[in-house]
């Protein structure tokens, strides 16, 4: 079933239809915001109403896929595959990705900034209006290289141990931390549990992904294992989040350019610590690589699971 979703997102990636679950968990997390969090909460009770937010957002996503399972399985046992192999399919954006990342690289292509900067601001919270093109890439390769962790990697990892309510169970998880998990005056403490859930989530994942960018860069042209895995020993634990720095420093590394180095949040300016090593300047191919990259380990992980499913069956 996971090697079914993998080529399911391959094909048709994230449509709105039906309702997309992860949608639905987000709805959910912002009624969830409203019903909790009050005006005068004191930071030990924002904490709590935190943990609660979590918990319940992390079960009831588990619980409702397991039902659906468990009904459709109960109609039809083919009728419950296919289901899972949906769910799960929900949990993973490869395709949604890669189109995210190429609707800035086909403005940047044809010099036109505006858009690209546009397209730029969907997918990342610093402030783009006045990026250039090296800015402009670096923000895209940082986004794919991260989300090779947050979309593909742990995603498919708690599927093929916990099937369809465990990679929900993640993907809630992964939502919560997006929408609440930041260190901000508003969610310091209200997205305390859920940014540190979302960090023990991805722990194990997100050192996967990082041997699964060196393989991928020793079997694709032009990329540098040897210097991706320099890249993760020397810079990955300068990243503020124990996980996002492996998947960035290992992408830097393979293309041989530097990410991170200062963003502007709403006009403020915030130094990041700098991956990888410069030594060529950031181009708009870039992105192209780093989505090669991204389509490159979920091969890897695909062949895998086939190869298993062989020598089973």
């Amino acid at each position: 079933m996971t090697a079914a979703a993998i080529a399911l997102d391959w094909i048709i990636g994230d449509p709105r239809w039906p309702t997309h679950p992860v949608i639905l968990i987000g709805r959910w997390i912002r009624w969830m915001e409203g019903m909790l969090r009050k005006e005068n909460d004191r930071q030990t009770a924002l904490r709590l109403k935190g943990v609660l937010l979590t918990t319940t957002t992390v079960l009831i996503s588990f619980c409702s896929v397991l039902t659906i399972i468990l009904a459709a399985r109960a109609v039809n046992e083919w009728l419950g595959y296919a289901v899972c192999t949906w769910l799960i399919s929900t949990t993973i954006a490869i395709k949604g990705l890669k189109d995210a990342a190429y609707l800035v690289y086909n403005p940047l292509r044809k010099g036109n900034l505006a858009d690209a900067r546009k397209y730029t601001g969907y997918i990342v919270g610093r402030d783009t209006d006045a990026l250039g093109e090296e800015e402009l890439t670096r923000a895209v390769v940082e986004t794919v290289a991260e989300n090779i962790v947050d979309a593909v990697i742990s995603p498919l990892f708690y599927a093929l141990i916990g099937g369809a309510p465990l990679a929900m169970l993640y993907r809630a998880s992964n939502t919560l931390d997006s929408m609440v998990g930041y260190r901000n005056d508003r969610y310091r403490h209200f997205g305390w549990a859920s940014a540190r859930w979302d960090d023990v989530m991805n722990w194990i994942p997100a050192r996967l992904t990082g041997l699964l960018l060196i393989l991928v860069a020793m079997l694709q042209r032009g990329l540098s294992a040897k210097r991706a895995a320099a890249a993760i020993r020397r810079f990955a634990h300068l990243h503020p989040s124990p996980n996002s720095g492996i998947p960035e420093s290992a992408v830097a590394g393979a293309l041989g350019i530097e990410l991170g180095g200062l963003n502007v949040y709403g006009g403020v300016a915030s130094e990041r610590a700098r991956l990888g090593w410069p030594l060529r300047p950031r181009t708009q191919q870039d992105i192209v690589y780093a989505v090669r990259m991204l389509y490159g380990v979920s091969f890897v992980v695909m062949g895998g699971l086939l190869c298993v499913l062989l020598v089973l069956f």
